[in-house]
């Protein structure tokens, strides 16, 4: 598991190939996802509030990388641990979250 900050997060998702890119696992609250969302056209969002990822694993490719996204990388942290450990190979945590997106890539995106 990895930890990366925002603009690493941009490059990773813009350089990939199609078929390679990153899914982006926002796993804040519906109300949270409505008020403010990471917008990147080559990226797929996959928005599963946290406490629904148990029951939802199974939504979540293990053969596509994962960056797990929150508001301030704590919540997104605990989830890509709990990936880690059933099995998920290449997942990653955005740094300070959805936060430090619209600081340091995105500030259009609301800060709440």
């Amino acid at each position: 598991m990895q930890q990366l900050p925002p603009s690493a997060v941009q490059r990773l998702v813009q350089s990939s190939a199609p078929e390679r890119r990153p899914v982006l696992l926002d796993v804040r609250e519906p109300w949270e996802f409505q008020q403010a969302a990471v917008r990147l056209a080559a990226a797929d969002t996959l928005h599963i509030p946290m406490r629904e990822i148990p029951s939802r694993l199974a939504e979540i490719d293990p053969a596509r990388t994962i960056v797990c996204v929150c508001h301030h990388g704590g919540r997104s942290l605990q989830v890509a641990h709990f990936l880690v450990q059933r099995g998920y190979i290449d997942v990653i945590n955005l740094q300070g979250g959805i936060d430090a997106w619209s600081r340091e890539v995105d500030p259009s995106v609301p800060r709440y």
